[in-house]
């Protein structure tokens, strides 16, 4: 990917008003109440027909965004980014294709890169602008570009779902694949508020070897100060300037 695609977009300051997580992979650990860590995330608002063909990655996106409400704001723009999806079940598909077993309709559904949002769209009756994105390892700042356009457009915030899954282990050809599902969820405005987090970015030279993969985790931990973020597209460290424990209803 060309990095400066995300050039123009990624200097100006943006507020964070409120984040939640889900990191399974964190269960027994003190974090703060805005990240869960079961395993099944309940889902309870997704009707059972639904639920029940959802991943626990599906579950807690939907538990996620149900909790922060982005159904109570019709229009709030949702985006949605993922290096690899729903992880096993497009590629199962490519195995069973190889088989030459037939495909279901309804597992063809759910294993598309926007399919988690359209069960939340069809749950919690939202028909905001949501769009699922994928940019080979620069998801996160594909979300930073993208929800500066929706906001330079107008809208008085956004919000971003980041998530991330393993692929089975006969796929991994790279060494940052993740080995656990997780998700983050933030709102973004350009807007300062009372209790928002400052979030500014300052160029430098090269990322280099600096710059990670920005995962769910490793923006968590930023999140909690217990360590920097290094963005690739444009070589950036951001900063949060402002309290950032807060549970999703705050």
């Amino acid at each position: 990917m060309d990095c400066s695609s995300h050039a123009d977009t990624a200097l100006s300051t943006l507020y964070l008003h409120r984040w939640c997580a889900w990191l399974p992979e964190r269960a027994g650990e003190h974090m703060p109440a805005c990240v869960i860590t079961d395993e099944k995330p309940p889902a309870a608002s997704v009707p059972a027909m639904l639920r029940r063909r959802l991943t626990p990655l599906g579950r807690a996106v939907c538990t996620l965004l149900g909790e922060m409400g982005a159904h109570e704001h019709p229009g709030m723009p949702v985006l949605h980014a993922s290096r690899h999806g729903d992880g096993h079940r497009p590629l199962d598909m490519l195995d069973t294709l190889f088989e030459g077993e037939p495909l279901s309709p309804a597992r063809f559904g759910l294993s598309v890169h926007n399919a988690v949002l359209g069960v939340y769209s069809i749950a919690f009756d939202n028909h905001a602008s949501m769009a699922a994105l994928a940019a080979a390892g620069e998801e996160f700042e594909a979300l930073l570009s993208e929800a500066r356009g929706y906001l330079s457009d107008g809208c008085e915030s956004v919000l971003l779902v980041l998530t991330d899954s393993p692929v089975p282990e006969r796929y991994r050809i790279q060494t940052q694949a993740p080995q656990n599902p997780s998700a983050l969820l933030m709102t973004l405005s350009l807007s300062p508020a009372p209790d928002a987090v400052r979030l500014q970015a300052h160029a430098i030279d090269t990322a280099g070897d600096q710059a990670k993969i920005v995962t769910p985790p490793l923006l968590t931990d930023w999140l909690m100060g217990r360590c920097d973020l290094i963005t690739r597209a444009p070589a950036l460290r951001w900063q949060a300037v402002g309290e950032t424990h807060t549970t999703p209803g705050e």
